[in-house]
């Protein structure tokens, strides 16, 4: 039953609120403002009534559908604990690695509906499975079949968005852990830890690709499948190259700058040929994650979202992925700009730290990465998402 709060009227008036990204040395364009209204606010309260200064709305604030989706990874075989797990920390809705290729209606639907059972709804699945396809080989062709048929199966369950990646190898070497506030493990990222930058080309992933090489297979694919995305009403979402470093054991990274992505965007003219909008990545990129987000919103091209801060040293070689209230980014800028966008996908927070909690207790959704948590620092990420959505959504009902 939703109950009748106060609430202290708008510091922060409409248009004055920057959305600027954050950066360690600087403040928010608002504080000044802040101040001088919170004084002026003090000293109001002194002589008038409490009633002047306050009025009554409905808490709490709910996300409707024109909102973003709360999301978490979690494996499509997650046990009922699991997925019970995630329903308790306040998300609705679950992302995670499809099957193998050829996604079939009847597979779907049986990982769909078992989710379904507990009250979350899948949003969202990785593809994979088509490295002939990156890399320009004999088989190709009927990988891409694959996908095309994965895709109409994916429509014909309404799974709204498939998420992809464009690697010829994924760079993994350069993450370490570093230690953050109270011994919590933050995931670093650099380039030369350890010769990481030297490393060889693996010949059995195949030859070395070129950035053409490169552009030339993900024409070719994108050509080929995003019109049967666009039939079946399915958004494909490609990831951008994280960490963003030029060269991965001898093989070009053609999804690592800003440019790329609009370079992306052009290939073929649809709302099913969109990115993973990462206001993460953006950062180590050296890019404005406002721009990014307002670039691919204007074409709407945001077709999923990963929603995590970060503090970058050296653009695209150096960063650490830190807890969210603390890095460069102006978090609750991003959540409000994509309220702005009209965005109503998925918002994951992804990468969680590593608590004390996590390292003792070594169960539950982990992540990964060296630095990474487990549960409790999913439970940090997830909450603190659902606050600044809430923030969000009561600011824009305080200003209209």
């Amino acid at each position: 039953m939703k109950q009748k709060i106060l609430k202290y009227s708008n510091i922060c008036k409409k248009g004055t609120f920057s959305l600027t990204v954050l950066l360690v040395a600087g403040f928010s364009s608002c504080n000044d403002q802040v101040e001088s209204n919170s004084e002026s606010a003090i000293a109001n309260s002194e002589t008038n009534s409490p009633e002047s200064q306050i009025q009554a709305m409905e808490w709490p604030m709910v996300p409707g559908e024109d909102s973003p989706k709360l999301s978490v990874g979690i494996s499509s075989n997650a046990t009922v604990e699991e997925m019970r797990r995630a329903k308790q920390i306040g998300a609705d809705y679950v992302l995670m690695g499809g099957p193998p290729i050829p996604w079939t209606e009847e597979g779907l639907r049986e990982i769909m509906d078992r989710f379904e059972a507990e009250e979350l709804t899948v949003i969202n699945m990785m593809i994979g499975g088509y490295d002939d396809a990156i890399f320009g080989r004999e088989g190709r062709d009927q990988q891409i079949e694959d996908v095309k048929a994965s895709l109409r199966a994916a429509g014909a369950v309404g799974l709204p968005v498939v998420e992809y990646n464009w690697y010829a190898d994924r760079f993994m070497k350069g993450y370490h852990e570093v230690i953050g506030r109270g011994g919590a493990g933050m995931t670093g990222f650099d380039y030369n830890y350890q010769g990481a930058k030297d490393l060889p080309l693996n010949p059995e992933r195949g030859e070395a690709q070129t950035a053409e090489m490169l552009w030339n297979n993900i024409t070719y694919f994108l050509e080929a499948v995003i019109p049967v995305a666009e039939e079946a009403g399915v958004r494909m979402a490609l990831h951008p190259n994280d960490p963003p470093v030029p060269v991965s054991k001898g093989h070009a990274q053609i999804m690592r700058t800003f440019d790329d992505w609009k370079r992306l965007l052009d290939i073929v003219d649809s709302p099913s040929n969109g990115m993973t909008y990462h206001n993460g990545v953006s950062i180590e990129a050296g890019a404005d994650p406002l721009e990014v987000m307002r670039y691919m919103g204007e074409r709407d091209r945001l077709n999923h979202w990963h929603y995590r801060n970060v503090i970058s040293e050296v653009p695209f070689e150096k960063y650490t992925e830190v807890f969210p209230d603390e890095g460069q980014i102006d978090m609750l800028a991003i959540m409000e700009g994509m309220y702005e966008q009209g965005y109503n996908r998925g918002v994951y927070p992804e990468h969680p730290r590593a608590l004390t909690y996590d390292k003792e207790h070594p169960d539950g959704i982990r992540n990964g990465y060296p630095g990474g948590g487990g549960y409790a620092g999913l439970t940090y990420n997830v909450a603190y998402t659902k606050a600044m959505m809430q923030a969000v959504m009561t600011l824009r009902e305080r200003n209209k």
